[in-house]
């Protein structure tokens, strides 16, 4: 259920307990808590009404200036039908609290770590919940402690160059049948031995300035043919 900003505010503040929808069915239950910019909303009753047995005062309490102007919002979708939903501020989000606390007891780590590895036991495609924790983990900061800001879609569309550049590398390098690097080190890069002497270089063929080091430089030679 989508609530406005300023229908959340006028929640919070008590003017507002009540909303209307128009659904094919009920969507939400009574006891329902949601979570939302101010906090926790909670449902206390959904109710199917008639929409003219809808008065001036509940449509005041749902935030309308009118009954005209409610009866306005509930005007699409005709073909469905309308429920009354109570609403009432429920307290701030324990969330909030949660991402906080990042000083864990032995055992609430015992019994994370736990809740993880059942996680990944239960799914048909492998353990899945450490690399979803280090994709969503928070941006870094700089020395002054502010975080650093999210690439926008320049630094995007340069990224993907890089990575279709690296790919590219890549297939190359398993076109000559060279052995592969293991997973999570880093990506070698490929060093082209210079051209013959009295011959150009071909920019597939320039040098690289700077070699990698021993361990990770994997010597590729020209393949004429």
């Amino acid at each position: 259920m989508l609530i406005r900003r300023a229908e959340l505010e006028a929640i919070l503040a008590g003017r507002i307990d009540l909303a209307f929808r128009r659904w094919d069915r009920p969507r939400l239950r009574a006891g329902t808590q949601m979570r939302t910019a101010i906090g926790l909303v909670e449902v206390t009753a959904v109710d199917e009404v008639a929409i003219t047995a809808i008065g001036e005062a509940e449509a005041r309490r749902a935030g309308a200036g009118s009954r005209d102007e409610l009866l306005g919002r509930l005007a699409r979708h005709s073909e469905r039908r309308v429920f009354r939903i109570g609403l009432r501020f429920a307290g701030a989000d324990p969330h909030i609290a949660l991402r906080e606390q990042s000083d864990l007891t032995d055992a609430e780590h015992a019994r994370l770590v736990d809740r993880l590895d059942r996680l990944d036991r239960a799914s048909r495609h492998g353990a899945w919940t450490r690399a979803t924790l280090r994709r969503h983990r928070p941006p870094p900061r700089d020395p002054r402690g502010r975080a650093r800001a999210r690439a926008g879609p320049r630094d995007a569309r340069v990224q993907a160059r890089r990575a279709q550049a690296e790919g590219a590398r890549t297939d190359r390098i398993a076109r000559y049948g060279l052995p592969t690097i293991a997973a999570g080190s880093r990506p070698a890069r490929a060093v082209v031995d210079p051209p013959a002497p009295g011959h150009p270089p071909r920019r597939s063929q320039a040098p690289v300035r700077r070699r990698p080091s021993a361990e990770l430089a994997i010597p590729i030679r020209y393949i004429s043919g």
